[in-house]
C-alpha cells in the first residue's frame, strides 16, 4: 500500500496556512495563500505534491463543504429587504461576465475554431465561471472603512446574495445541458423538481430536527453530525436523481438550515472540520492543476483579455443595473466595484467544470490568476471609490 497520501497532506496542511498566515498579514485573504501553495507544490514550481483519487475525493468533499456553509451564511431577511434593486443588480452582474465570457472564448478559440454544440458549452463554462462573486473580501472591506450600513454596501450585500443563487442556476443548466442526448425542457423541470423535493425534504428535516432540539436542547455534536449527513443526502440525490450539481444541493441544504435554532453550533463546529482540512486540500489542489510551463502565447493573451473582462463586466453590468435602479453615478461605481472578486466561488464552479470535461486542464492556470488578481485589486479599488474627495 502507498503511504505517500499521508505525506502529501501534511505537506498541503502545513504549506497552506504558513502561506494563508502571510497574505493574512499582507490584509488579503488567506484564501489567497492557498492557492499560491498549491501553485509552489505543484508541477508550475516544485512538483513536490501529485494528485490523487484520494485527494481528488477529498477536494471534492471541501467543494461541497464550502457552499454548505455558503448556504447557512445566507441571510435570507436581507435577501428580502434588498428587493428588486438588487435583483436586477445581480441580474446584470450575471449577464454581462456571461456574454464578455463567452465572446473572449469564442475569439480566443479556447475550445475550438470549429463551434459545435460542446464547444460552444464548454465556451459559455467560461462565462459561468465569471459570473460567480465572492463578497466575504468586499464585506470585510466595507466593515474596516465603516460603510456597511451605507446604501451602496446594502445593495451589495443584496445582490451579492441573489448573484451566486443566479449563477448555481446557470451552472446547473450548463452542466445538464453537457450531456448531448438531454433536452433543455425536461433539464428544467429536473432543476424545478429538484426546488421542489428540497422544500418538501426541508420541511420534513427541520419538523424531525426541531423535534431533536425540544428534547435535548444542550449545543452538542449529534447536530452538526446530522447537518452534515443532511448536505450529504441533498448533494447526492440533486446529482444521481435530478442530474443538478452537487454543490446545488449542498448549498440548498445549508439555505434550509440557515433558519434553525442551532444554526452557528452547526456552522462554528462545521467550520472546524472544514477549516482542519478539506478546505484547504481543495484550495491546493486548485494550484496543483496549474501548469504554466504550458501556456501558449495565446494561452497568455487570453489570460490577460480574461482578467480585464471580469473586471470590466462586472464594473458596467452591476453599475448599470444600479444605475437605473436610481442609484447616483458614484454609487453605481462602488456596488460595481464591490462586485469584481471572484474568490473561492470561481474555483468551486471551475473545479465543478473540470470533472465534467466542460473545462480543460490548460485553463486552469488563467483562471487562477484571474481570481487571485481580482481578490486582491477589490480591497483597493474600494477603498478609492469610497474615498471622500477633499
Amino acid at each position: 500500500m502507498n503511504y505517500d497520501y499521508l505525506l502529501y497532506l501534511a505537506i498541503i496542511l502545513i504549506s497552506t496556512k504558513l502561506l494563508g498566515l502571510v497574505t493574512r498579514r499582507a490584509h488579503m485573504p488567506q484564501v489567497v495563500g492557498a492557492l499560491v501553495a498549491g501553485l509552489i507544490l505543484g508541477p508550475a514550481c516544485l512538483n513536490l505534491v501529485h494528485g490523487s483519487v484520494f485527494l481528488n475525493q477529498v477536494s471534492e468533499i471541501g467543494v461541497i463543504g464550502l457552499m454548505f456553509m455558503a448556504g447557512l451564511e445566507t441571510d435570507t431577511e436581507e435577501l428580502k429587504r434588498s428587493g428588486l434593486a438588487s435583483f436586477i443588480i445581480a441580474l446584470f452582474g450575471v449577464l454581462f461576465p456571461l456574454a464578455g465570457g463567452l465572446g473572449i472564448a469564442i475569439a480566443c478559440h479556447v475550445a475550438s475554431p470549429e463551434l459545435s454544440a460542446s464547444e460552444l458549452l464548454q465556451n459559455m463554462f467560461i462565462g459561468i465561471i465569471l459570473t460567480a462573486t465572492s463578497v466575504s473580501i468586499t464585506v470585510e472591506t466595507l466593515k474596516e472603512m465603516g460603510k456597511v450600513s451605507t446604501k451602496a454596501g446594502t445593495a451589495i450585500l443584496g445582490a451579492a446574495i441573489i448573484d451566486d443563487i443566479l449563477g448555481i442556476i446557470a451552472l446547473t443548466v450548463i452542466t445538464s445541458m453537457a450531456d448531448p442526448s438531454t433536452n433543455i425542457l425536461f433539464v428544467l423541470l429536473k432543476i424545478i423538481g429538484f426546488f421542489v423535493f428540497a422544500i418538501l425534504f426541508g420541511v420534513i428535516f427541520g419538523f424531525v430536527t426541531q423535534k431533536w432540539i425540544s428534547f435535548d436542547p444542550r449545543p452538542n455534536r449529534r447536530h452538526v453530525i446530522l447537518a452534515f449527513a443532511f448536505c450529504l443526502l441533498m448533494s447526492y440525490c440533486a446529482e444521481h436523481f435530478f442530474g443538478v450539481a452537487d454543490i446545488t444541493g449542498a448549498y440548498v441544504a445549508g439555505l434550509i438550515l440557515s433558519h434553525s435554532t442551532k444554526r452557528e453550533v452547526i456552522y462554528h463546529q462545521f467550520d472546524t472540520v472544514s477549516y482542519l482540512l478539506v478546505a484547504p486540500v481543495f484550495f491546493a489542489s486548485i494550484g496543483l492543476k496549474v501548469e504554466l510551463s504550458s501556456m501558449s502565447d495565446n494561452l497568455l493573451l487570453f489570460t490577460a483579455l480574461l482578467l480585464i473582462v471580469a473586471i470590466l463586466t462586472k464594473i458596467l453590468g452591476c453599475g448599470l443595473g444600479a444605475k437605473m435602479m436610481g442609484y447616483t453615478s458614484k454609487e453605481s461605481l462602488q456596488i460595481g466595484i464591490g462586485m469584481i472578486s471572484r474568490g473561492e466561488v470561481a474555483l468551486i464552479v471551475a473545479n465543478k467544470g473540470e470533472s465534467l470535461g466542460l473545462l480543460s486542464d490548460s485553463l486552469y492556470a488563467p483562471i487562477v490568476v484571474t481570481v487571485v488578481i481580482t481578490t486582491i485589486i477589490t480591497p483597493i479599488f474600494l477603498k478609492l471609490a469610497f474615498k471622500d474627495k477633499k
